[in-house]
């Protein structure tokens, strides 16, 4: 194992990295004046562009939902990546190499992954060429009679995997790729005479993660004569987890990000489906059950929103019916709403928007059900209910889903549905009810916050203050634009300025907390870490106050005179005090009247010290 990416390298990564570069791969930026950029927010839904960036600054704050960061924090929310998966890719999209504490040298990110997928991506590139080659016409036509033309096929990668035992495992050696690495990607199986294609006379779909790196193949049948599954997938390797990737989630990501609603499918061509007839939030899991791991994906995206939706699609045969009794099973660790949709006639989503076209795909979704009452009813189905016995069994299977509902206000609505549905008196149900959610076994919500230890009740959470929160006055508007300049412009201002800058009197009392924040981080002045040594050293409840001043566009419009402004508006600030000064001084030498008295003359002296400090804070 490397070690720790070294702390020099992160820093010059990040300052060599142009934020508005990196931003307007995903947003439209516009300039907003000098080193300010804006546009609408990635993060949420909006009208008009709150969202703005600093290029200089290396930093961004959106004003409508509070979101702000570097470099290395966008990308995490975007692509869903760790710190150091965020510094590897800047590092590579600027061609810097890094190195680490341990050995310093650059990091092989566990068996040879970068190999590994590097001939993944090659093999989705070979796939996709095989499609369109006179023997891809097998793939061709399986995906035209599922509704997908080629510029579908070209939009998700879909390729076309050739009958013959070695065309890619020949394709990529001849790429320098070694049979072992061909083997540890899962792309050959290993037989006696050695490697052979793993996916053969089939059409293919790339798994990728949300960066879209190619992590592995999932390939259906399309011959008589083959003997294989129906559906084939990459098996295990250090690159591919299968519990672990949603297929459609580089394309979904960002639609599940900002409309906090997630659909889940249950193939490939479903996906392709749902997409293209506009649900762009579906995903799919890969040869594998809806688990936790799952969950914890799609959490990370949508956030812990108890206004999110999942939607599970199944189908209504027996095995549809046990899928969403195992995604139920796990319906608690998601804050989100969860549904289920079902779509008539036994129609998948690719078969419905085949038969009935892409508004039924939609409308689909618009009939979901919540997933509690789906399996609610799939629970009562399995027993007579016209014998004792076997409304007995149904209200012993269907209390405890009725136990397990989140919200506990529904439960007595429901107990008196399943009372309903069964044929029975509510007291009974209610009793069942009871006795299942005293049950051990019986599935319960996790909490919101992790456990404190001691017992011991959370502080309630301080307000957040904004920069819209503080007063429209004179004073107050010198000192905001005093601070903004401080912290946008204090390498250019000078160490010597801002030094006198931090002792300046600050009357608004949360301007005050930043103006301390900087006094705290004013060794970090100058280089990368400086605005998050701010941010570190201020109150939890004024972060996103400095992350405003920080963004803010600042008043003077003009470039060749924004250093001039930034030193002038904190002189005007450090003027302020030494005038209140001079003022306090006249009025004690006024109330002793004797000009010859030794306590005025001491007076004198200090006031023309005083005027001196002013002449020389103009003529820095």
């Amino acid at each position: 194992m490397a070690g720790r990416i070294r702390a020099s390298d992160v820093e010059e990564v990040k300052r060599r990295t142009n934020l508005g570069d990196l931003v307007g791969d995903y947003v439209t930026l516009k300039n907003a004046g000098i080193d300010s950029m804006k546009g609408l927010c990635p993060f949420h839904d909006e009208r008009s562009p709150s969202f703005h960036v600093r290029p200089a600054l290396g930093y961004y704050h959106c004003f409508g939902c509070g979101e702000s960061g570097d470099a290395f924090t966008f990308l995490q929310r975007m692509d869903h990546l760790t710190f150091a998966e965020s510094v590897e890719r800047l590092a590579a999209r600027i061609h810097y190499t890094l190195t680490y504490e341990e050995g310093g040298y650059a990091r092989e990110e566990g068996p040879n992954r970068a190999r590994l997928l590097a001939a993944n991506q090659a093999a989705a590139a070979f796939y996709v060429a095989q499609l369109a080659s006179e023997e891809g016409a097998a793939g061709r036509a399986f995906l035209e009679q599922r509704g997908f033309d080629p510029a579908a096929a070209e939009l998700f990668g879909v390729g076309y995997a050739p009958r013959g035992w070695n065309s890619l495992t020949d394709h990529l050696k001849a790429q320098g790729y070694t049979p072992a690495e061909l083997a540890q990607a899962g792309l050959v199986s290993e037989g006696q005479r050695g490697v052979y294609d793993r996916f053969r006379g089939r059409v293919v779909w790339p798994i990728r993660d949300t960066s879209g790196q190619t992590l592995g193949f999932g390939a259906r049948k399309l011959y008589d004569d083959d003997n294989g599954p129906k559906y084939l997938n990459t098996p295990e390797s250090p690159v591919y987890h299968k519990s672990q990737v949603l297929y459609g989630l580089d394309q979904a990501k960002r639609a599940i990000s900002r409309g906090k609603r997630a659909v889940i499918v249950e193939g490939y061509t479903d996906v392709m489906a749902c997409h293209l007839a506009g649900i762009d939030t579906a995903v799919a899991t890969c040869g594998t059950a809806f688990g936790k791991d799952h969950i914890s994906i799609l959490r990370r995206i949508m956030g812990d929103d108890s206004a999110a939706e999942v939607i599970f699609t199944f189908d209504p045969d027996e095995a549809g019916q046990k899928a969403a009794l195992r995604a139920f099973s796990e319906e608690k660790r998601f804050t989100a709403q969860t549904y289920v949709a079902v779509a008539p006639e036994g129609f998948d989503p690719c078969d419905l928007r085949l038969h009935r076209g892409d508004e039924a795909v939609r409308e689909l979704f618009t009939r979901k059900q919540p997933l509690f009452e789906f399996a609610l009813r799939q629970a009562v189905s399995r027993f007579d209910l016209n014998s004792v016995e076997g409304r007995v069994n149904a209200l012993r299977a269907a209390a405890p889903i009725v136990a397990e509902i989140k919200d506990p206000s529904l439960r007595p609505g429901y107990a008196r549905e399943l009372a309903r549905m069964l044929g029975v008196e509510l007291g009974e149900v209610q009793h069942a009810v009871r006795t299942a959610e005293r049950t051990p076994q019986a599935a319960r919500p996790e909490p919101p916050e992790p456990q404190r230890q001691g017992g011991h009740a959370p502080a309630p959470a301080q307000p957040t203050v904004r920069l819209s929160m503080l007063r429209n006055t004179p004073t107050t508007r010198l000192e905001r634009d005093a601070l903004m300049a401080m912290l946008q412009l204090g390498d250019s201002v000078g160490i010597d300025l801002m030094q006198q800058a931090v002792t300046a009197q600050v009357n608004e009392p949360n301007l005050r907390a930043v103006r301390d924040a900087i006094a705290a981080a004013l060794p970090a002045i100058g280089t990368p870490a400086w605005l998050d040594q701010v941010v570190a050293a201020t109150p939890e409840s004024h972060r996103g106050l400095v992350r405003e001043l920080a963004v803010v566009p600042m008043p003077e419009r003009r470039a060749e005179h924004l250093g001039a402004y930034a030193k002038d508006v904190i002189v005007s600030l450090l003027d302020r005090d030494l005038v209140g000064l001079k003022q306090e001084l006249l009025a004690r030498m006024q109330r002793i009247g004797d000009s010859s008295d030794a306590s005025s003359r001491r007076l004198q002296e200090q006031l023309v010290a005083l005027e001196a400090a002013r002449r020389g804070l103009r003529e820095e």
